[in-house]
Order: structure tokens, then C-alpha cells, then sequence
């Protein structure tokens, strides 16, 4: 089966039609975010500040890219572990975070915010980094530059592979595999 070709930001119809399983390539632009990013971003959430970047219809990457060689736009970008972003991840999806790029299980909390928000969670091969990176074809920083590598940047991506784990159905990807494996 053919991966589906689909474009960033996410809008609310594309995400209801991808289903747990579906190989994706996403091509346009995502952020990055990482634990003390998102602890920043749902702290002005909660305070009632504006955030430094608009999140309606938005992919976050989970991921700290290391530094660019000379010559290199990114350096390695393979996906963090998405649970350490699960506290802080409803009140992204409440204010309009349309999906998520990361590896490993959600919380059951996340998953039905992802439901009830319409969104979707994708899964990048870990330990890819090098591979993935060359699916990035610009990228800037554009929040929180204090960070480092966990500050937010924009990333211009063409064909960055990912699957489906959790659809805005209630479709768990993990779950199913489970299942499966133990009949």
C-alpha cells in the first residue's frame, strides 16, 4: 500500500480521514518542541499570555536536533520519546495543536484528547536521525532560542516518513498490534 502524501500545517478534514496504521509522507512545515519548550508553552497557556507561535492546524516534532555540520541545514533529527510531552500535551491540543510526530505510547489522557480535539499522533523510526534529516529542507529557529537544540524551529520537510499511531477515532496503532500478537 502507498503511503499517503499529506501536507503541513494539518487541517481538521485530512487528520479525520488518516485511521491507525496509515503510512504517511508529510511534506511542509512542522515545529519542534521538547519538554522544556512545551512546559513553557502551556505555563503562558495557563497565565493567559500569547503563545510565540501559533499552534492552530500545527505538527510538533519531538525532537532536539543535534547541530548542522558546516554545509548542513540540520544535523541528526530523530524522534524523542513522546511520554516525557504527555502532561503538557491536552492543553496544546486545546488550543489548536493539530498532530504530534514522536516514538513510544501516549497516555491514556493524551489519546483522548486526541479524540475529543480531532487530532492525530504519528510515529517517526527511532534511531533514524540521520535519515530523517535529510527529509528537512530548512529550518529555523523561531522561539525560545535560549533552549538550544530544544528551542522551537520551523522545519520545511518533503516526503518525512511517519505512521498513524493514534487517529482522531480513538484508533490505537500499539494497541491493535497487541492484539493481534496475542491472538
Amino acid at each position: 500500500m502507498e503511503p499517503t502524501r499529506i501536507t503541513a500545517p494539518l487541517d481538521a478534514e485530512t487528520a479525520s480521514r488518516l485511521r491507525a496504521g496509515d503510512a504517511v509522507l508529510i511534506s511542509g512545515t512542522l515545529l519542534t518542541a521538547r519538554d522544556a519548550a512545551h512546559k513553557r508553552l502551556t505555563e503562558a497557556l495557563a497565565s493567559g499570555e500569547p503563545l510565540p507561535v501559533d499552534l492552530r492546524d500545527q505538527i510538533v516534532y519531538y525532537v532536539g536536533p543535534a547541530p548542522a555540520r558546516p554545509g548542513a541545514i540540520i544535523g541528526s533529527a530523530g524522534p524523542t520519546t513522546s511520554g516525557r510531552m504527555d502532561p503538557y500535551t491536552p492543553a496544546l491540543l486545546a488550543a489548536g495543536l493539530r498532530g504530534m510526530i514522536g516514538k513510544g505510547h501516549r497516555s491514556p489522557d493524551v489519546r483522548e484528547a486526541i479524540v475529543r480535539y480531532g487530532a492525530v499522533y504519528f510515529a517517526a523510526v527511532g534511531g533514524a536521525g540521520a535519515l530523517l534529516a535529510r527529509r528537512i529542507t530548512a529550518a529555523e529557529v523561531v522561539a525560545y532560542p535560549d533552549l538550544g537544540p530544544e528551542a522551537i524551529h520551523r522545519l520545511t520537510v518533503v516526503d518525512f516518513p511517519a505512521i498513524v499511531v493514534n487517529d482522531a477515532h480513538g484508533g490505537d496503532l500499539y494497541a491493535d498490534a497487541a492484539g493481534r500478537y496475542r491472538e
